[in-house]
């Protein structure tokens, strides 16, 4: 590599030189640099020891200018660090984002020219099947299932202005919760619905997700409406005159928890206990029937066009107004929209060529060996080679639900918080990844389990309250798929805690990377075994046909 450099290179730093009001100046401008090699020898006149200090300032400037403005280029050599080094502060590397597209783009390519070799066809059609059966069916019961969803109105009307023994503190909260333990049963688990209907896995694994996202929606919307008409009540009994209010009334404000923050505090706001000034009770009360923004209050939130926008707001938890953007990007819908069909044929692909043939290949290996060595090889050999493609599947989920999903619904709804996820791929434990890869069950988690659960017991105690409700949520999808409760999904996610506790301890603590590894490493071996157990205990069938019998 020649050191040379151009003429352009080698010219002579500009310096600040002082200015006069009308412009010009009083040092002359440098010549060029032709100019001074013409001109002059290269050399300095040797300053005299006695020179004054300015003359000794000038000549050492001089002899930088010159140092600074080699021929040989100059390197300048300062103390700093890599881009991945743990210390570095660059967090840029989109880069990587556009190679992992460009990785997919590869794989679809190579996928589709082998499939011209062997058959002719650029595609496989065996997993299309399942997504284009039961379209319409399944369309119409899920609307069917929204609609239904609504009867959370008029029952929170009844709750607010029945009888007293319907109030939200009494029997409300009761009847609320088994009227959604119903609703549940009857769009879920009910034998003749959907399950009777000979909806394929995938049909199915849509709707329960859907309907356990209508049913997170719901639930939050009933229950903070229920604190409100509780707080509603008691502001109303403080204004009846010559009426002392009584001890449940003038004790301090409730405050649901603030989801947004990091660490929310547990801590209610009741400084002045119930000896707090009226006035001050007032203010509390009415602060928190009014939402964050100020626009709106309780009850002025109940009518139908406030429960719709906010099923189609892409969040989990109630408020009585969120902020909004000024205007609606339709390109960015359009763009959003054919980026979830994108990775749906995406993650299509990768089971037709990656996933299927493996468990194929297995299940006949299966039935052939005897000897539980070679039963265990096979099953080792199938998990390591479902690593990659449930690697890329589970991306591609995580990209097609929380950013293009969730972000197509955020740009119709023009919802300004768009935070659906965080760093989550930079977690060193389980307990940090479940709060920044989805945001929103997060919160509602927090708001809805987390937060009562705390109200009653410790810490811990609300911590594995908090965990077996997202298990048992995590094994009926999986129920869904093979129509029976075999329980790995909902063992795998309770193995969480214990996981947790051995990376909090000193033998793990404060050792980002080994953690992080060991929580990539965790996620990705206990994805593929457990999705390999499901699979190969189910014995999964595409239109009745079992996918480990297709050649």
């Amino acid at each position: 590599m020649s050191s040379a450099v151009s003429n352009e290179s080698a010219t002579l730093r500009p310096r600040a030189v002082p200015i006069q009001p009308d412009g010009k100046s009083d040092v002359p401008l440098p010549l060029p640099v032709d100019k001074l090699i013409q001109d002059t020898s290269g050399r300095s006149t040797p300053v005299a020891e006695d020179a004054p200090p300015s003359a000794h300032s000038i000549s050492s400037a001089r002899k930088q200018v010159r140092a600074r403005n080699r021929l040989f280029y100059t390197i300048d050599y300062i103390p700093r660090v890599s881009h991945f080094d743990p210390d570095s502060n660059y967090h840029n590397f989109r880069g990587f984002f556009t190679l992992f597209w460009i990785g997919l783009a590869i794989m679809v390519g190579t996928s589709m020219l082998r499939n011209l070799k062997e058959t002719g066809f650029p595609l496989r059609v065996r997993v299309w099947s399942l997504l284009t059966a039961n379209v319409w069916m399944m369309g119409l019961s899920d609307a069917a299932m929204v609609i239904s969803s609504a009867l959370v109105l008029p029952m929170h009307r009844l709750w607010r202005s029945g009888p007293r023994w319907l109030q939200w503190t009494r029997g409300g909260i009761i009847l609320q919760s088994l009227a959604e333990a119903f609703w549940l049963v009857l769009w879920v688990k009910t034998p003749s619905w959907p399950f009777m209907m000979q909806w394929t896995w995938t049909a199915q694994v849509f709707f329960t997700l859907h309907t356990l996202t209508i049913l997170m929606k719901l639930h939050s919307y009933a229950f903070y409406n229920g604190h409100l008409s509780e707080t509603e009540r008691r502001l109303a009994s403080l204004d009846k005159p010559g009426e002392k209010p009584s001890d449940a009334a003038a004790a301090a404000a409730v405050h649901y928890p603030e989801v947004h923050r990091r660490r929310p505090s547990m801590k209610q706001h009741d400084d002045d206990k119930s000896s707090a000034p009226l006035d001050k009770l007032r203010e509390d009360l009415a602060t928190e029937l009014t939402s964050p923004l100020g626009n709106i209050s309780y009850p002025q939130n109940l009518h139908v066009a406030n429960y719709v926008d906010f099923l189609f707001c892409p969040t989990l938890c109630y408020e009585l107004e969120y902020p909004r953007r000024e205007e609606r990007r339709w390109s960015e819908i359009g763009w959003k929209t054919m980026a979830v069909f994108g990775c749906i044929f995406l993650l299509t692909l990768v089971s037709e060529e990656y996933i299927l043939p493996v468990l194929v290949e297995a299940s006949a290996q299966l039935h052939h060996f005897t000897s539980v060595t070679d039963k265990a090889l096979v099953l080792a050999e199938t998990i390591s080679m479902l690593l990659f493609p449930f690697m890329i599947t589970f991306l591609l989920v995580f990209l097609v639900i929380f950013e293009y999903v969730l972000g197509a619904f955020a740009e119709l709804t023009r919802f300004a918080d768009r935070h659906f996820y965080a760093d989550w791929w930079n977690s060193c434990d389980w307990m940090e990844f479940s709060r920044e890869w989805n945001v929103p069950v997060h919160h509602f988690l927090f708001r809805h389990v987390y937060w009562p659960s705390r109200c009653n017991f410790s810490q811990p105690v609300a911590m594995v309250i908090t965990f077996l409700v997202s298990s048992i949520f995590h094994e009926l999808i999986m129920s869904c798929i093979t129509k029976k409760l075999r329980g790995y999904g909902f063992l795998a996610m309770m193995l969480q805690l214990p996981i947790v506790a051995i990376q909090k301890s000193r033998y793990f603590r404060g050792r980002t990377i080994l953690n992080n590894a060991f929580f990539w490493f965790s996620m990705i071996l206990g994805l593929s075994m457990v999705s390999f157990l499901y699979l190969q205990s189910s014995r999964l069938g595409i239109g009745g046909i079992d996918i480990f019998s297709l050649d």
